[in-house]
This record gives C-alpha cells, structure tokens and sequence, in this order.
C-alpha cells in the first residue's frame, strides 16, 4: 500500500476501499482456486478490458492482496496469485458468496410465485 495513501478511519471503510471494486472482487475469487497467467484472468473475467484488469492487478498489487512471480522464460510468463494478505480475504469472499447465492435464490423463488 502507498505509505502516503491515507486510509479511512473506519475498518469497513477500508476494506471496502481495498478490494470494494467488481474488477477486484472478481479477481480475487479468481485468483482464489490458484495461481492464473494474466491470459487466464483475462478470459476468466469476461467484459474485464486489458487496460482495467492491468490497472487493477498492479493497484491489488502495490496494497499486498496479490503477488506477481515474473519466469525468465521466452516469452517471460506472469504469474498472479493471492499474498499471505490476500489469503485472509478467502472467509470474505466466501461469506459474500453463500449471501449472494442465497439472495438469487429468494429473488427466483419471488419470481416464481
């Protein structure tokens, strides 16, 4: 994270600010099964441009959530994959996950009545 970036004093406020964007949350469920080539991310996301998913990895990057591992290989590979930090959000985005299954299916069980 910027050492000069001030974070906001709530905590949830925070978190929000850190991974409270689509492209990041939906990154980080990606990134939660394993390491992905940018390729991977890329196709895994659909909708995501090259420009925004860029963008997102390195600002995910510079605040410790994800790690990139660059081979020297030709041509160089890139691997992205969640930080010892990023690890921590695993229980969040799961919690988020049962609640939005949940939330579909209450709203089709309304539609269907």
């Amino acid at each position: 994270m910027d050492k000069n970036k001030e974070l906001p004093h709530c905590p949830v406020a925070t978190t929000v600010e850190l991974i409270g964007s689509k492209w990041k949350l939906i990154i980080l469920r990606e990134l939660l099964s394993g390491r992905k080539r940018f390729g991977e991310l890329r196709s895994g996301i659909p909708g995501i441009s090259q420009k925004v998913l860029i963008q997102n990895l390195r600002s995910m990057e510079e605040d410790r959530i994800i790690q990139r591992q660059v081979y020297a290989e030709v041509p160089p590979r890139v691997e992205y994959f969640l930080s010892d930090l990023g690890n921590t959000l695993r229980p969040i985005i799961n919690v988020m996950a049962e609640w939005g299954l949940s939330y579909q299916e209450l709203v089709t069980s309304v539609k269907q009545s």
